[in-house]
């Protein structure tokens, strides 16, 4: 339930083997490290995207575009066919 008390309520981080506590700032750059580290260390082919047909048309609309056009990847695929 989204009133439990054990509830996040920030991102966390693995450092050194533990999770902590980070700012929102500090978990997305991490995040974009991670994914620009793997498009330079394997190509933009290596990365992929998965998207929900049960989300609004807009946002897989940037799911996609992001894909291709921040990270040059075509490796974009969803459920919306079924």
């Amino acid at each position: 339930m989204a009133t439990q008390d054990k509830r996040l309520s920030a991102p966390l981080v693995r450092e050194n083997g533990k999770l902590r506590a980070a700012t929102w700032e500090e978990a997305l750059a991490r995040a974009a490290q991670g994914f620009s580290g793997v498009v330079r260390q394997h190509g933009a082919q290596s990365f992929g995207l998965f998207s929900c047909s049960k989300t609004t048309n807009e946002m897989n609309f940037l799911a996609q575009k992001f894909a291709r056009a921040v990270v040059g990847s075509n490796n974009i695929d969803s459920c919306n066919r079924t």
